[in-house]
């Protein structure tokens, strides 16, 4: 089966997101294909690079780098609600007038229309969070 899968929420402030990497690793396991993981609202929060959590804590920005480069899973968050949040890659930093970037490895930044495609493509379309 072809999932699309949609991740609301933060990383540490909500469950959607262990939940979500849980089901897409398992999901892989299985054999079945991800379309694309996107994060939206504050689930955006899940693609900076400047989470520090500690040392005995899960790295969920992390989990999620590497398995995107183990499964070449596309990892796309939307440009609105990472602007918003002050998520920014090298090509919007650049275009903003910012002097940084915090987009992790695996990530891209795009809009919603890569969500609707997600769905369209997919057999199903899994949403973690509210």
């Amino acid at each position: 089966m072809k999932f699309g899968i949609l991740v609301n929420e933060g990383p540490y402030q909500h469950q959607a997101s262990d939940s979500a990497y849980q089901f897409t690793k398992a999901a892989l396991e299985k054999g079945h294909e991800i379309f694309r993981v996107f994060f939206y609202h504050d689930g955006v929060n899940n693609a900076t690079r400047l989470t520090v959590p500690p040392r005995d804590d899960r790295n969920i920005v992390d989990r999620w780098s590497e398995l995107a480069k183990e499964h070449n899973l596309d990892l796309v968050v939307c440009i609105a609600a990472a602007q918003r949040r002050g998520l920014l890659d090298e090509n919007e930093a650049k275009r903003q007038g910012k002097d940084a970037n915090n987009i992790a490895e695996g990530f891209r930044i795009s809009g919603l229309g890569q969500l609707i495609e997600a769905g369209i493509q997919s057999e199903r379309l899994v949403v973690f969070g509210d």
